[in-house]
Parts: structure tokens; C-alpha cells; sequence
């Protein structure tokens, strides 16, 4: 029997929770011509969510679509990289005059391609083998200008553009690209709501006023409640009635983290048999137990003054007030200056996350996993 609880990717409507609406929205809003700034904290569903747009009848026979994830790059050369690779791997599947076209249009590498004993085009490119990053841009968007059908392309994880070398040039090389290309409606998706804001609010930012902006909130609980009832009834298992709120309240709505849960619920629950409260907690301690090796390894190598107010943050699961002398006393913390250091530290690897004054341990597995150490 599959498991109904996917937690890895998109895979397909039957296992979509909800986003009816948003779907909507996106589907009118993309194919009326207007670029989206998508924003949420990560995990709650932003990629799912494109992908589940991709998957609409008025986009599949219609569009190309591209989803490019920028998590990992850390210059215009790398997100040329993702870029390219994304765009040929999508349009590989389509037959050889589709990604030929592409190909043709790559003319500062098109030497770099190889090919399979097949004639199957593979994106192995080097980032050396990229010898002018903005040459290469310009075919992309030239490719993207002169496709046979209308493209749209969604930008996974947007702001870490603001981690380049050069920022506000990559900002007004890539605003110029995207003003000019007619032919293609772009979805900005970003996990960061101070950087996103940044980017497409600052008048003095080349990408100011050219989005509509779009913030993704968590699933209801209604609606996870429901969807989670109806994959455990259609599989002949039974869920109790509180078993999902006390999930849903325990992992502050993080969709991904109550996918886990769920996941590990359901292979728990024999067949006919009822998933109770009492599972829970084993449910989360199962899952622990199996990360464990990698959390100790992670915390092994995070700096000794970043790793005491890391665990400190865990141990209040939301940290207010981190520089004042309450807290630096509770956890024996040496200053507010070294605490201030070790918080842009951890902000910067992603350990940690933000909302308004509060930080919290980003993976919520992680945190629960250093309140027991």
C-alpha cells in the first residue's frame, strides 16, 4: 500500500492538500500576464504549490514550464547554471525539435553539451565551461522571447540573489530580461519575508512595483484535518478526530513536518486499525531517533558561541528578548554582543529562522531533538 503521506515532492493532485484557492489565483494571475512575488516561510508548501500549477489543464497543454531552485547558488554564473540545466531538463521529454531549439539558441556553450549514445542532450556543464554568464543569460532569455508556446517560469528561493557578489547588478541585469520578455510570466518564490520585501518594495530596487505580491499562509487546520481523514479512510484505517490538531499545533502548521508525522502515523496504524493520540509521541520519537546521527553531526560542527545560543534558542522553542539579561542569565550566555554575532551566524547557515523578534530553530525536528540532549 502507498503511502498517502508523501514527503518528498509533488505527486500529484490526489495527495494535494487544499490550495484551492491559491491555485486558482496563480492560474489567473500567470496566464492574465502578471509576475508573482510568492511568499511564505519555507516548508508550508511554496514549491508543492507550483508544481500543482503546472499540473493545471489551462497551464499543461498551454505553457512551458520551468521551475528553477536557486537555493544552492551563490553567483550569476551558478544561477545560469540552475537555469539552463532546468530549462533542458523540462524540455527534453518533449522530442528532439522542442530542446533543439533551445540548444540552437545556447551558442556561447552549445559546445559544452554532451550527448548520449541515444543522441539524448545532458546538461554537464562545468561552471568553468560558462566563460560570460551574461552572454548565456541573454540566449536563455532570448530562447524564452522566441519559444513556440508561452513559458512560464517560477524562481525557487528568489532572495538569495541578495547573497551575490553584486547584488544590484544581477537585480537590474535580471529586471531588464524579464521587462523585455513578452513571451514569459514569472513566479518569484522566496522563504524570506525581509529579503523578498526588500527586493520588490524598495523603491531605491531595480525590481520595485513589477510583481503582484502573493503571501502563502499555512493550510488550515480544518482543511489538513480533512485531507488527513480521507487518505486514512480510503485506505481502510481510521484516524481519531483530535489526532491531526495535535499534530498540526505541535508543529506550528510547517506542512513538511506534519507530513513526517503523518507519514510515520499512517505505516503505524495497522490495516482496520485506528490512529490515536497516544501514537503521537512515538510517531516524533521514531523520527528522531532516525535523524539522529545527522543532528549530532550538525551541531558537532557549528562554532562552540553559536552552538550555546543555538541550543538556547531549542530549549525556548521561541527565543524573545535574546540580548537582554534575562535570557543571557537563564543560559549562561556571555554577552549580548557575542549573542548578536552568533544570531547573524546561524541566519546565515539557516539553522535559525526569524518571525518579527522571535527566533526559532528553522528545522522544527532539530529543535525537538535539542530539547532532549
Amino acid at each position: 500500500m502507498e503511502n498517502p503521506f508523501v514527503t518528498k515532492g509533488y505527486a500529484g493532485a490526489e495527495y494535494f492538500c487544499d490550495r484551492v484557492a491559491e491555485t486558482q489565483n496563480l492560474l489567473e494571475l500567470t496566464t492574465n500576464g502578471n509576475n508573482i512575488a510568492l511568499i511564505s516561510p519555507r516548508r508550508v508548501g511554496k514549491t508543492d504549490l507550483i508544481h500543482h500549477l503546472f499540473q493545471q489543464p489551462e497551464i499543461k497543454g498551454n505553457y512551458y514550464s520551468f521551475h528553477i531552485d536557486i537555493y544552492a547558488t551563490n553567483t550569476l554564473r551558478d544561477f545560469v547554471n540552475v537555469f539552463g540545466k532546468a530549462i533542458l531538463n523540462e524540455l527534453k521529454p518533449k522530442g528532439k525539435a522542442i530542446w533543439e531549439s533551445f540548444l540552437n539558441a545556447l551558442r556561447s556553450i552549445r559546445g559544452e553539451i554532451s550527448f548520449d549514445i541515444n543522441n539524448n542532450p545532458s546538461w554537464s556543464i562545468g561552471l568553468g565551461d560558462i566563460e560570460n554568464p551574461e552572454t548565456t543569460l541573454d540566449e536563455i532569455f532570448q530562447y524564452l522571447a522566441q519559444s513556440d508556446k508561452p513559458c512560464i517560469v517560477a524562481i525557487d528561493e528568489f532572495q538569495q540573489i541578495t547573497r551575490y557578489s553584486d547584488t544590484s547588478n544581477v537585480e537590474a541585469t535580471l529586471r531588464t530580461h524579464i521587462q523585455r520578455c513578452t513571451n514569459a510570466t514569472f513566479i518569484f518564490a522566496g522563504s524570506k519575508r525581509h529579503l523578498m520585501g526588500e527586493i520588490f518594495t524598495s523603491p531605491s530596487r531595480p525590481f520595485y512595483q513589477s510583481v503582484l505580491i502573493m503571501n502563502l499562509k499555512p493550510i488550515s487546520q480544518e482543511k489538513y484535518s480533512e485531507f488527513a481523514r480521507l487518505q486514512f479512510e480510503k485506505n481502510g484505517k481510521h484516524i481519531d478526530d483530535e489526532v491531526v490538531p495535535l499534530v498540526y499545533e505541535r508543529f506550528d502548521a510547517v506542512t513538511s513536518c506534519m507530513q513526517r508525522v503523518m507519514n510515520v502515523l499512517f505505516l503505524k496504524t495497522p490495516q482496520g486499525g485506528r490512529c490515536t493520540t497516544e501514537m503521537v509521541n512515538g510517531a516524533i520519537q521514531y523520527i528522531l531517533e532516525l535523524f539522529s546521527e545527522t543532528f549530532a553531526d550538525l551541531l558537532d560542527k557549528i562554532p562552540e558561541k553559536q552552538r550555546e545560543v543555538f541550543v538556547a534558542i531549542a530549549r525556548e522553542g521561541k527565543a524573545m528578548g535574546i540580548t537582554g539579561r534575562a535570557f543571557l542569565k537563564k543560559h549562561h550566555l556571555q554577552s549580548a554582543s557575542a549573542v548578536s554575532a552568533a544570531i547573524r551566524g546561524l541566519l546565515e547557515k539557516d539553522f535559525i529562522t526569524q518571525e518579527k523578534s522571535a527566533y526559532m530553530v528553522y528545522d522544527p525536528f532539530f529543535g525537538l531533538w535539542l530539547q532532549g540532549v
